[in-house]
C-alpha cells in the first residue's frame, strides 16, 4: 500500500470515487447481465443450482472460479412428513432468498455509508417472513400468490459514528435485491418452457 492510498473497509475511496464519477457520466457502460440456471437431479424439489458468466455492457466475463454451484432442497422435517425417503437438509431457496436480501441490504448500507464517509464498525441484517405453502402444493389457486408471505421484516442491527436512523433505512432501500423484492418492478418475466417427449414404457 502505497503513503497516498487511502483504503477505508477494504476499498480504495479514491478509486472508489472515479469509479461513481465514471457510471454517473456513462451509465451505458456499467450496465451488467446477470443469469443463473438450475438442473433438477431427480428427486422432488431438489436442483443443483449454477452461477458463471455474467456481461459487463457488451462484454461476457467468464471463468471457471465463477463456477458456483448451490445445492436446493428443502426442510427435512417437513419432507419426512410429506413422504420424502431419505430426507435430508438442504439450502432451501426461500431461504437463500432471504439470506441475498439480507446480504443485499448490508451492501445498500456500506456502499451509500463510505460514499457518505460515515463509518460503520457492526452491521447485522436479519430477514424473516411467514409462509404459507398452499399456492406452492396446490392447495390454493394461482390468485392467492399475493398472500404467500406475511410479516416479512428486515432487522438492521447497526454500530459505528455519525448515524442517522433514517439515512440507514434509506440506503437500505438502494440493495438491489431490496427493490426486486418488495417493489413494483417493469419486469416481463415470461417463461419458456421447451418440452422433449420420451418413448413409453413398453
Amino acid at each position: 500500500m502505497t503513503n497516498e492510498q487511502r483504503i477505508t473497509h477494504g476499498v480504495d475511496i479514491d478509486k472508489f470515487g472515479a469509479f461513481a464519477d465514471y457510471a454517473a457520466a456513462n451509465p451505458n457502460e456499467v450496465q451488467l447481465g446477470l443469469g443463473a440456471r438450475s438442473t433438477y437431479e431427480g428427486t422432488c424439489a431438489h436442483s443443483l443450482a449454477t452461477m458463471d458468466a455474467y456481461t459487463l455492457e457488451t462484454e461476457t466475463i467468464e471463468r471457471e472460479t465463477r463456477e458456483y454451484t448451490i445445492p436446493y432442497g428443502g426442510w427435512k422435517e417437513v419432507l419426512d412428513a410429506g413422504g420424502w425417503v431419505g430426507a435430508t437438509d438442504r439450502m432451501e431457496p426461500i431461504e437463500v432468498a432471504l439470506s441475498a436480501l439480507a446480504s443485499c441490504i448490508n451492501v445498500g448500507i456500506t456502499i451509500n455509508a463510505l460514499a457518505n464517509g460515515v463509518d460503520i464498525e457492526e452491521l447485522q441484517t436479519h430477514v424473516q417472513t411467514d409462509f404459507d405453502p398452499a399456492v406452492l402444493f396446490g392447495l390454493a389457486d394461482l390468485d392467492e400468490s399475493a398472500s404467500v408471505f406475511e410479516n416479512t421484516t428486515a432487522e438492521v442491527e447497526i454500530t459505528g459514528k455519525n448515524l442517522d436512523a433514517e439515512q440507514i433505512d434509506a440506503w437500505a432501500q438502494r440493495a438491489p435485491v431490496y427493490a426486486l423484492v418488495s417493489l413494483a418492478q417493469e419486469i416481463d418475466l415470461t417463461v419458456n418452457a421447451t418440452t422433449t417427449e420420451v418413448a413409453a414404457d413398453d
